[in-house]
């Protein structure tokens, strides 16, 4: 074969240079646990970008736009934590979420002492919040709203031989003993803000306790709460069709 001139090397060797970028791309974009727009506070000066944000592993990454493949910085998640910030009166349509420094550490970084985040909407910023936690506590045995069954399961089996999740034992145990004659079980709706202290002690890998103080209908709410947030149904889908076929076998 005649050598190739010097132009033609140059196109093959950006062809396989835009070759590996894509392959780059596409093995990120396949480890992706979440991402969208938000908006970012600046470090020293306070002001607000839009900012496309991917969830990756254990960081979060932040670019100019949907396209880059260059990150403007990365949020480091464990050892930190991740906070709501309630809405007020004052800062309507602001939903606001904090990433801040765990431990003894004062400051995220040299230029962040810790990450302000703006969402779009309340459930975005609920769900930013519950992924970053579920990356942040998973090892330590929380995260466990909307985690996968299996999952939790399988870490909690260190504690002994379990069968079902330990949330899900210690909120049925509750209601059998205090709830059974309780009218309204499953249909009246809990304290909601105790709900949302259980469930985020929960998903911090705390065992909260109830006692004979705690209202039933919190604890099925809480119940509830979990079996909704699960990614797939108990009898998960791919399950559902031999369910079926079962079910009207031995009707």
């Amino acid at each position: 074969c005649p050598p190739k001139s010097s132009s033609t090397r140059a196109t093959d060797n950006m062809a396989i240079r835009g070759q590996a970028s894509t392959e780059v791309q596409r093995q990120g974009r396949s480890n992706v646990i979440r991402c969208g727009w938000l908006r970012k506070q600046g470090g020293f000066v306070k002001t607000w970008h839009s900012r496309w944000f991917v969830l990756r592993g254990d960081q979060l990454y932040y670019y100019k736009d949907e396209e880059e493949t260059k990150a403007l910085g990365a949020i480091f998640l464990p050892g930190n934590k991740v906070t709501e910030h309630p809405t007020s009166g004052d800062e309507g349509g602001k939903f606001l979420f904090e990433v801040i420094p765990g431990g003894d550490r004062e400051r995220m970084t040299a230029n962040h002492e810790t990450y302000l985040l703006m969402a779009s909407t309340q459930n975005d910023m609920e769900d930013w919040v519950k992924t970053i936690r579920r990356v942040i506590w998973a090892p330590f045995g929380g995260g466990i709203f909307g985690q996968k069954l299996e999952e939790t399961v399988r870490y909690e089996r260190r504690y002994g031989n379990k069968l079902a999740p330990m949330l899900v034992e210690q909120c049925v145990d509750f209601i059998r003993q205090w709830g059974l004659r309780e009218e309204g079980l499953f249909r009246l709706p809990g304290q909601a803000n105790l709900v949302k202290e259980l469930q985020d002690a929960f998903d911090c890998g705390e065992k909260p306790s109830f006692d004979c103080n705690t209202d039933v209908h919190t604890v099925a709410s809480l119940l509830k709460l979990y079996l909704r947030e699960l990614p797939e149904p108990v009898i998960p889908f791919h399950k559902i069709p031999l369910y079926t076929y079962l079910r009207k076998r031995w009707k």
